[in-house]
């Protein structure tokens, strides 16, 4: 805290303006907010601290590695592993403060990575990718709840994600599906909620809500099978099962932003169901539906947990809480599932589904007074009436005039909004007085 305020403290007990108690508690108050605040940047110095010593260390054995023995090759790649322990091991016993804990867990993983890559490289070690990084996580997985770091718990997360896609998806030799992944991502999940329940509206919830929504989209893709059948199926639900879990009340307080599993949820929702709003993709439909197990065992596990989310909202909140975001992918499977041999009707459906999407956008966007939301509705029809630019046969005339509309609706919209917000402050101001 700075001597001018001090200085401005000072001068308010002279002047009478406060007490002398309440001059001590102000400073006692803004001393604490500081050491928080210098808190949290020492520990995010901490962990990048850890990633460049790390570096710099492998930086300089790389550049004479080729000159040392096997011997003296395998003592070096257990050092930086058994330094990482000694200080993690000192973090945990001494019951260190949360900076040192960071800081030495995140070099710690690194190390574990580091030690295991070398010594195979040093005595020829067969193996692939993705027993490399399973051997990696499983070694690293107990460290978040040794050290309960978050920063340990975010490179779990990142590195499951990059196992489920290498074993599932990018190894092409492999017909392996990554169960595994949701083992760790069960794993962590205590780790979050306890971070859920003591602050909800921290920076680091708000980092984990957009990592483990974006995890589990990315990974789901090492799931599909060969045929593909059901990978609409899969992540139509998904969307679904995100954009409820966002509407729990535990995340009531955050902001917008900050609930990564709504915005994930409703942008895949809404790519999605525009996708179908193409009549190619219905021409192209399979006369058959075939699948693999693994696809059959994802889509019912996510049919499960949605079907859950939704009853526990609706038990909660009534029927009048659920909104068309919620149950899009129960309209969309009946269509998929019932409509694919016929030609027109599930691509006017679709449409429609769409554009009633966004005007349900807009009028939640009003009800909250909410100008991110209302021009999200509007964009979602702006983006359909585009899609139906390319694929329809109107003259440049209709279009013209359908982009005119939109344009004047985007700005009559938001100007209505503005006025009703203005006038909602000013009855507030006018009960207040």
């Amino acid at each position: 805290m700075g001597s001018k305020f001090n200085k401005e403290l000072k001068t308010l007990v002279v002047d009478k303006v406060i007490s002398p108690e309440l001059a001590d508690k102000i400073e006692q108050y803004y001393a604490t907010k500081d050491i928080g605040k210098s808190n949290k940047l020492f520990m995010i110095f901490g962990i990048f601290g850890a990633l460049l010593v790390g570096a710099g260390i492998i930086l300089m054995l790389a550049h004479n590695w080729d000159d040392f023995s096997k011997t003296i090759k395998t003592i070096l790649a257990f050092v930086p592993l058994l330094i990482g322990q000694l200080f993690t091991g000192f973090s945990i016993l001494k019951e260190k403060s949360r900076t040192w804990k960071e800081a030495s867990g995140t070099f710690l993983f690194f190390s574990v990575g580091a030690c295991i890559a070398l010594i195979s490289q040093v005595y020829n070690i067969p193996g692939e990718l993705g027993s490399y990084l399973l051997s990696w996580i499983v070694l690293c997985l107990p460290l978040v709840y040794l050290l309960r770091s978050n920063a340990v718990t975010l490179l779990i997360v990142l590195l499951s994600t990059y196992y489920a896609v290498e074993v599932g998806l990018w190894n092409y030799r492999s017909t392996k599906t990554p169960w595994l992944y949701i083992v760790f991502f069960i794993a962590i999940l205590p780790h979050y909620w306890i971070l859920l329940k003591n602050n909800v509206t921290s920076n680091t919830i708000s980092i984990f809500n957009w990592i483990l929504p974006a995890s589990i989209a990315i990974a789901l893709s090492a799931f599909i099978g060969n045929t593909g059948n059901l990978a609409f199926v899969m992540y139509i639900t998904l969307f679904g099962l995100l954009y409820s879990i966002g509407r729990l009340a535990i995340f009531k307080e955050l902001r917008t932003l900050r609930n990564g599993y709504l915005i994930i949820g409703s942008l895949g929702t809404v790519v999605s169901l525009m996708i179908f709003t193409f009549r190619w993709i219905w021409d192209e439909f399979p006369h058959k539906f075939g699948y693999q197990f693994e696809e059959l065992y994802i889509v019912i596990g996510l049919l499960l947990m949605t079907i859950t989310v939704l009853g526990y909202l609706f038990l909660k909140k009534g029927w009048r809480s659920i909104n068309l975001f919620q149950i899009a992918w129960i309209i969309f499977l009946f269509v998929y599932f019932l409509l694919p041999g016929v030609k027109v009707l599930p691509v006017v459906l679709m449409n429609l589904l769409v554009l009633t999407l966004g005007v349900s956008a807009i009028k939640i966007g009003a009800d909250k007074f909410n100008f991110g939301i209302l021009n999200y509705g509007l964009l979602i029809i702006s983006v359909l009436i585009v899609c139906r630019f390319f694929d329809t046969g109107m003259s440049f005339v209709v279009r013209g005039i359908l982009f005119v509309l939109v344009g004047t609706g985007f700005f009559a919209t938001n100007y209505i909004m503005l006025k009703r917000q203005q006038k909602f402050k000013k009855q507030i101001k006018d009960l207040q007085v």
